[in-house]
Order: C-alpha cells, then sequence, then structure tokens
C-alpha cells in the first residue's frame, strides 16, 4: 500500500480538500492528478505517488488538510495501468493510453477550435458539462482560468430566500452570497493579525516624476515595466537604514533573516487576492524584479501558482491604488511580518517646489505612500526613517 500525503509546503495554513478527481476502485497512473487542496492562498493538485489502486480516502471533500496529513492509499498489488483501462467515471475524463494519448492541457470546443486548458479547469468544464467558447477568460492570452469557470457556475445559479434559483442574474436585488473557502480563510487570518500585532500607520506622499521619466525611457528601448516593479526595488533598498522593517516578532526576540522577500497584492476579483513573493529582491536588478514579478502576477491570475511562489514573503506592498483609492489605512499586516506598504493612486496633482530659491507651483504626478507596522517590532523613528529613505529613492531615481 502506498500512502498518499498533504504536501509539507502550505505556507503556514491550513488547506482544505476541494475535490477528489478519482474515485476509490478507480486504477490510478503514477503522477496523475488525484486530488485537488485549496487554501487562501492558492489551489494544488496532489498526484498519485504511484499507479494502482485507490482503495482508500481518508479525508473526505472540505475536510481540513494538515501538512503530512494521510490523504488516501494506492494499492500496487493490483493491475497495472498498462494491462487494463479504468471504468469510466460520470463526469470525469478517461485517461488514455499512451500510445493514443492526447495533449492534457488542449479540449476541442464546438466554437473556437482546440483550446490550451489546465487539467483543473479541464475537468471542471467536463464535470459541469460546460462548453468553454463560452467562457471569457481571464488568464495570460485569454486562457480560461479556473476562477472563469466557478464564476460561469455560480452565475446560473442564485442562493437566495428559499430554494436556488437556476438562470438568474448575478447581480440581484436581496438574497445571499455563501462563502467560499478562501473568503473564510481570508478573514480567518485578517482577524488573527489584527488581534495579534497593534497596527500603526505613517503617511507620506512621493513624486513619481523621476519613476514616470525612467519608465518611458526604458520602454522607448523595448523595456516594458511596470511602477509596481520600481516600488519592489525602491522598498528592498530602504531595508539598509531600518533592517527590523523587513523583520518578525517572536516570543523572545526580533527575527531578521537575510533575505528580502517582497509579496505582492494581487486581486483575483471576488475570489479575494494571492500574495506571490519575489525572492531575494535584494539582490536583483530593476529588469530582474520585473520579470519575476510579471511571471508571478500573470500565474497568479491564472491560477497556476504553487506553494513555493506565496511562501516565505517577509515584507509585502499593498498597490491599492490601481482600483482607484488614494488611501488605505491600515493595511491588515501579513501574518509573520512586521510592516507593509501602502501606494494609493498616481495622480497629478499641485505641488510647491523651489527652483533657483524661490517657491514654484507645480504639477506632478504624486501618490500618498504609507507604511503600516507591528508596533511590537518598530517604533515611529524607524517608521519614518524607512519611508523618508523610500520616497528619496522614488524621487531620485537616475535617469536611463
Amino acid at each position: 500500500m502506498i500512502d498518499v500525503r498533504v504536501p509539507d509546503e502550505q505556507e503556514g495554513t491550513k488547506a482544505v480538500v476541494r475535490a477528489w478527481l478519482r474515485r476509490v476502485g478507480d486504477l490510478v497512473f503514477e503522477n496523475e492528478p488525484l486530488v485537488e487542496l485549496e487554501t487562501d492562498k492558492v489551489t494544488q493538485e496532489v498526484p498519485a505517488p504511484a499507479a494502482g489502486v485507490l482503495t482508500e480516502i481518508l479525508l473526505d471533500t472540505d475536510d481540513e488538510a494538515e501538512p503530512g496529513a494521510l490523504l488516501a492509499r494506492i494499492s500496487e498489488e493490483a493491475t497495472q495501468p498498462s494491462a487494463a483501462r479504468p471504468e469510466p467515471v460520470e463526469g470525469l475524463p478517461l485517461p488514455a493510453a499512451k500510445e493514443e494519448k492526447q495533449p492534457f492541457d488542449r479540449l476541442r470546443t464546438s466554437g473556437k477550435g482546440e483550446m490550451r486548458l489546465s487539467p483543473s479547469v479541464k475537468r471542471a468544464l467536463l464535470q459541469h458539462d460546460i462548453d468553454p467558447s463560452r467562457i471569457e477568460g481571464t488568464g495570460r492570452d485569454g486562457r480560461i482560468t479556473r476562477d472563469d469557470v466557478d464564476r460561469a457556475v455560480a452565475s446560473a445559479t442564485t442562493v437566495g430566500v428559499g430554494k436556488p434559483t437556476t438562470a438568474q442574474p448575478r447581480h440581484f436585488a436581496g438574497g445571499d452570497i455563501p462563502h467560499d473557502r478562501m473568503r473564510l480563510k481570508i478573514a480567518e487570518n485578517m482577524v488573527r493579525a489584527v488581534s495579534d500585532a497593534p497596527h500603526v500607520t505613517a503617511l507620506f506622499e512621493a513624486d513619481f516624476s523621476a519613476i514616470a521619466a525612467h519608465k518611458a525611457a526604458l520602454a522607448a528601448k523595448g523595456v516594458k515595466l511596470s511602477y509596481t516593479a520600481y516600488l519592489i526595488k525602491a522598498a528592498a533598498e530602504a531595508m539598509a537604514v531600518a533592517p527590523a522593517i523587513n523583520g518578525r516578532w517572536e516570543e523572545d526576540r526580533i527575527a531578521i533573516p537575510p533575505g528580502i522577500n517582497i509579496g505582492v497584492g494581487t486581486s483575483l476579483g471576488e475570489k479575494g487576492l494571492v500574495v506571490p513573493v519575489v525572492k531575494d529582491a535584494g539582490s536583483l536588478s530593476l529588469e530582474e524584479v520585473g520579470r519575476k514579478l510579471d511571471d508571478l502576477t500573470s500565474r497568479a491570475r491564472s491560477g497556476q501558482l504553487a506553494a513555493a511562489d506565496v511562501s516565505g514573503g517577509t515584507f509585502t506592498i499593498s498597490n491599492h491604488g490601481v482600483s482607484g483609492s488614494l488611501l488605505a489605512a491600515p493595511i491588515i499586516l501579513h501574518a509573520g511580518q512586521a510592516a507593509i506598504l501602502g501606494v494609493g493612486k498616481l495622480e497629478k496633482r499641485v505641488v510647491v517646489r523651489q527652483i533657483d530659491g524661490q517657491d514654484a507651483i507645480l504639477i506632478r504626478p504624486m501618490a500618498y505612500v504609507t507604511l503600516t507596522i507591528d508596533h511590537r517590532v518598530v517604533d515611529g523613528h524607524q517608521t519614518n526613517a524607512w519611508l523618508t529613505r523610500f520616497v528619496e529613492l522614488l524621487e531620485s531615481w537616475p535617469a536611463a
């Protein structure tokens, strides 16, 4: 008997069993996706560690799945997949024999020919009998994500007082919207963070003229960077004046890790948000930061993040201004971190500057920046020193 266990890497949060992709008695292939687990950050598939028959499922759908917990058992003594084919399972694809197996991430549709689909998306489409040509993908290059499928299913069902009503619009008067597991986990983490750490917020503002000029100059050379890449680079460099900003509270010490791993809050729409982490940001060039950030953000929005992509963060940036807000405070700290940077909407504002010793009224691209800190770890002096250096870096960015 071969044990199937929950992976050890869970970023400190409990996972739950989202869906079993095979049933007891099914023949499974080695490395074939067997079960989906979900945390507040990612959905991940656990593959079968060996070929054989799924003989026992120990954690059912919606059960909590602690790291290392036993999920199921597979018997290797049964007929091997090469010698026999499994019976079809309603709503699930039948694995093809090796010589006839088609790419697992493609599905032929009635309207769009062949589309690239992840295993999770493909199974969800088959389970709910949905034609993917009817779904507008929000992932990279228009690819359909698991969230897109979930929204398509949800849009056909409205939960109100009494029985569910099908074929109703998603936006409706009255009724209830049930919590999904990700929303419940986010709520649980937010309450715990506020309860554990005293939040204090400091507010500065920054002139983005130098950043805008540098960004435009690189774009003219074919290098496209987001403003967030600059924020990550400046935040990493600002740690030199107040290292504890990159630290965390422990019962007997303030622990300051050697690396600067910066998480970036990434919205998933109605599903909440995830925080992919740019590892060792302090040692990366601006262009390297931009490439890593683009990759992580794209995979976050297409549901392709792995547990390692959202683990190990030491500091977080919430670029809430991209959705229009000028100021958000306090921004809730990420678990185990001492500070989180908030950046408001970038907009042109009138400012007073000195030119040749005379005051002048100018129009500049400005944004409010906040640093919310765990007051157990750092005080106002360190907070303001960090923000002062961060703003200096943004406003004095060298020309490209």
